[in-house]
């Protein structure tokens, strides 16, 4: 566990809030979206996978919701593979 720990913090990265582009979504973005063509809005913040809480707004950067987003702009349509089967979002808002 102690060298896992380790590992981790060697790689880490620290992101800078105020560094970030808020025009494309990308890791420690919030992003708000809704499934097309009528479903409710939701809003997840894109983390690193041992930050990952999905009950609390926080999704890996590996999750399928978030590999389809990253790169992303406001207003882009989105095909989404889940173990579910595909779905369609449009991004809403990146903050």
């Amino acid at each position: 566990r102690i060298s896992t720990l380790e590992s981790m913090i060697r790689n880490a990265v620290i992101i800078n809030e105020n560094e970030l582009n808020k025009d494309i979504v990308r890791l420690g973005t919030t992003v708000t979206f809704v499934e097309v063509p009528d479903g409710d809005e939701e809003s997840y913040t894109i983390v690193g996978s041992a930050e990952a809480d999905p009950l609390e707004g926080r999704i890996s950067n590996d999750s399928p919701i978030a590999k389809s987003m990253i790169g992303r702009t406001i207003g882009e349509n989105v095909k989404v593979l889940t173990p579910g089967g595909e779905m369609e979002i449009k991004i809403v808002s990146i903050t």
